[in-house]
């Protein structure tokens, strides 16, 4: 076997993230290890230490890295939303799937419960930067919207599913009164035309 392909430090970084989320959506917030990352990737521990400095800095940037992936995300289904192209839909389901099948949910949770706060304020700044990227300042409403969402779809990734079959309904009517949510808000502020609203919940 050759020598290890050398990295620049931003490639390693990058690396360790994407092993890092990997190893959140398979083993949960307690597989993110500098250890596991490190083994992940083909690097030492010692390696990893020196990026990172410390298991809760990883998280941290995890958290962070995460965060600005799926805000970028979630910012051009909006805007898509807004020109035709997309739909209230679109930008639930990417909100939703970021909490339940990308880890996001989980992360969130164990931060708060190890008191990582810090990991928690990256991923409050992202959101803010989203919110100011693609509402206007006048536009408190979406600004109430975009909370309400980021609160739903991390509740739903912590508690839906068993809270959804516990009331009998739809696993999937969260994210319908999501999206409802979103396109009123948007109709009523005139972002997007009337004719493109949800038709009424069965």
């Amino acid at each position: 076997m050759g020598p290890k392909k050398r990295l620049s430090p931003e490639a390693s970084r990058n690396a360790a993230m994407e092993a890092a989320r990997d190893l959140l959506v398979e083993q949960g917030p307690q597989g993110v290890t500098l250890k596991a990352v490190a083994a992940r990737v083909g690097r030492t521990h010692a390696n990893l230490l020196h990026h990172f400095g410390s298991a809760a800095e990883l998280q941290k940037a995890l958290a962070e890295h995460m965060a600005v992936s799926i805000c970028a995300s979630v910012a051009r289904a909006v805007l898509a939303q807004r020109d035709g192209s997309g739909s209230a839909r679109d930008v639930v389901d990417l909100a939703f799937d970021a909490f339940e099948k990308q880890g996001g949910g989980q992360l969130v949770s164990w931060m708060r419960l190890i008191g990582n706060v810090d990991a928690l304020d990256t991923i409050v700044r992202s959101i803010h930067a989203i919110v100011d990227e693609v509402h206007d300042a006048g536009e408190v409403c979406m600004r109430h919207v975009t909370q309400t969402l980021v609160l739903l779809a991390l509740g739903d990734s912590l508690i839906g599913a068993p809270l959804a079959d516990s009331l009998e309904i739809s696993r999937d009517s969260s994210r319908e009164m999501a999206a409802r949510l979103i396109e009123t808000e948007a109709v009523r502020l005139g972002l997007v035309p009337a004719e493109r609203a949800l038709t009424p919940l069965g």
